[in-house]
């Protein structure tokens, strides 16, 4: 964490403890989930449930992000999830958990996300100052990364099969510690807007007017909705052509699972490279350039259905994915106003989020109808109509630093 500050540290281990227990819902609520019905429809209902509150509330807390203290809110939301997840692990160590607690507890932990994860994107910026964004949006997609997928998923299948509290029991003391570490963030973190008198739903709607009147804050959106709608359809099939043998490689499940690691390595490694490669090519031009060659990518296993082939694609487009994510990310955080920056990231998450279920969804009527090919190419032409519209919006003149020094810092983040 070198040159980033003792702010970025507590906020970093936060994102650790937050995301490792991210990771132990991610796996445990399904395995969870199985072990209560067999019924897809409900199966799909807790996995709706974890989702839901992105399309519901993301404006709204982008609007209470940028009334009040950023870091409370933060806190008071991981003290929420911790006591939400305690109570179900009191519940399951009882024998009364069953699926409508369970999808209570998960759509209740999936709020607290809404309001952490838009809250934590409006506090970076003046924890570790604007110029430095990208590093530090780096090192937060690599924690993620780890949590979710190399920590996290391992730990879940053990602590399910031993007991369901654990798994709940777990993530609340993950929680727990996420808040515990977020006290460590000295200094206000408060857009200081005079809001009195004014109505929330006003807020909100300044901040939509300000995305919809920025040519490459609404590219970026774009950007991020395309790309999403993409990779929410590409992997919304992709199982069906590389596993079992009636699909085209013939991967086994176990092998699959290393397909999946192979992602999250690719991830880690596109978290690390993001901020050189920005500050080597200009953020617009490093979009444009991965962007384009990720949208090459999906078509690898399609062209070249060997087991090689599709592990080598892997890795890159789960690199890809973590560069434009940090570029994208740490380029709207800079291009946004302090007094903004909780609506108007919030908007962009409602496009970006909302995107993914829409695209797995679309993939499975196409899929039908025309295919899997068919989903595969048109995953790679939503991404390179992505391209384009960085291309097109997001100009490299709009999006370079200004020659002054990073913006105001809005609170003394204890470097």
């Amino acid at each position: 964490m070198s040159g980033l500050g003792r702010g970025f540290r507590f906020l970093w281990g936060s994102a650790g403890a937050s995301n490792l227990a991210d990771g132990l819902l991610l796996v445990g609520v399904p395995l969870l989930a199985v072990s209560l019905t067999r019924s897809p429809l409900l199966i799909s209902l807790v996995s709706a449930a974890a989702t839901a509150p992105w399309l519901l509330l993301a404006l709204p807390a982008g609007a209470l992000a940028d009334r009040h203290d950023r870091r409370t809110i933060m806190i008071l939301a991981a003290w929420t999830r911790a006591a939400v997840l305690a109570g179900a692990a009191l519940a399951a160590w009882l024998g009364l958990l069953d699926l409508p607690l369970l999808v209570a507890a998960v759509l209740l932990a999936g709020a607290g996300e809404v309001f952490a994860d838009t809250a934590a994107q409006s506090v970076l910026p003046a924890t570790v100052g604007r110029d430095r964004l990208a590093a530090a949006n780096g090192r937060l997609t690599a924690v993620q990364t780890l949590g979710n997928h190399f920590l996290g998923a391992p730990l879940a299948g053990v602590l399910a099969a031993l007991g369901a509290y654990l798994v709940f029991g777990g993530a609340a003391l993950l929680y727990a510690l996420a808040a515990l570490l977020l006290l460590g963030l000295r200094g206000r973190f408060a857009a200081g807007q005079d809001t009195t008198g004014a109505r929330l739903r006003d807020d909100i709607r300044v901040g939509l007017r300000h995305l919809g009147g920025h040519a490459a804050l609404r590219g970026l959106a774009a950007f991020t909705g395309l790309s999403n709608l993409a990779n929410g359809a590409y992997f919304a099939v992709f199982v069906l052509w590389v596993v079992g043998p009636g699909s085209r490689v013939g991967l086994t499940p176990q092998t699959y699972g290393l397909v999946a690691t192979t992602l999250a390595v690719g991830a880690v490694l596109g978290s690390v490279l993001a901020a050189p490669l920005a500050a080597l090519a200009g953020e617009a031009r490093a979009l444009l350039a991965v962007t384009t060659a990720g949208a090459a990518l999906l078509l690898v296993p399609l062209l070249a259905p060997v087991p090689a082939a599709v592990f080598a694609a892997a890795a890159g487009i789960g690199a890809a994915n973590a560069v434009t994510n940090v570029v994208a990310v740490s380029l709207r955080q800079r291009l946004i106003p302090e007094h903004l920056l909780g609506r108007v990231n919030a908007a962009c998450r409602l496009i970006g989020n909302g995107a993914m279920p829409i695209g797995a969804a679309a993939a499975g009527a196409l899929g039908t109808v025309a295919g899997v090919p068919a989903v595969f190419w048109t995953a790679a032409a939503l991404t390179a109509v992505a391209a384009v519209v960085v291309l097109t919006q997001v100009g490299p003149e709009e999006t370079a630093p200004p020659r002054s020094a990073p913006g105001p810092r809005v609170a003394s983040a204890g470097e």
